[in-house]
């Protein structure tokens, strides 16, 4: 199973049942996905707790006006296909209303951060 995919899915389905928090699995690609979309304003927070003696990560989200700020996410890049973007296929989501993320050489980047540091990458995927 793909656990980027599972841990999207999590964070969408429990913005949708008003949850406050989600807890997902730890590992570094997490966390550093978790980096991103918090500098750009997606969720309030994270922290990596133990819960069982297992790693976890515990993602705070976030509601404007009680409506959550991540109505809908879709992967992008999938284990069966794989998607590439150069610089010049990086557009932006929903008019500029939403956020691609993509894990380039520098790390992962948000779609306008991977332009502004002129690098290309897999899209993982999208967030609006």
């Amino acid at each position: 199973m793909d656990s980027i995919s599972n841990m999207i899915i999590m964070m969408k389905n429990a913005s949708l049942a008003d949850k406050e928090t989600v807890q997902v699995p730890y590992s570094k690609m997490k966390q550093a996905i978790l980096e991103c979309l918090k500098k750009e304003g997606y969720i309030e927070e994270f922290s990596k707790k133990t819960k069982k003696g297992e790693p976890i990560l515990e993602v705070k989200l976030i509601y404007i006006d009680e409506k959550p700020k991540i109505s809908e996410m879709e992967r992008v890049s999938k284990q069966s296909r794989r998607v590439y973007f150069g610089i010049k296929d990086i557009f932006p989501v929903r008019n500029g209303y939403g956020l691609l993320v993509l894990s380039t050489p520098k790390g992962i980047l948000s779609g306008k951060e991977a332009k502004k540091e002129m690098v290309g990458g897999e899209a993982l995927f999208k967030v609006w």
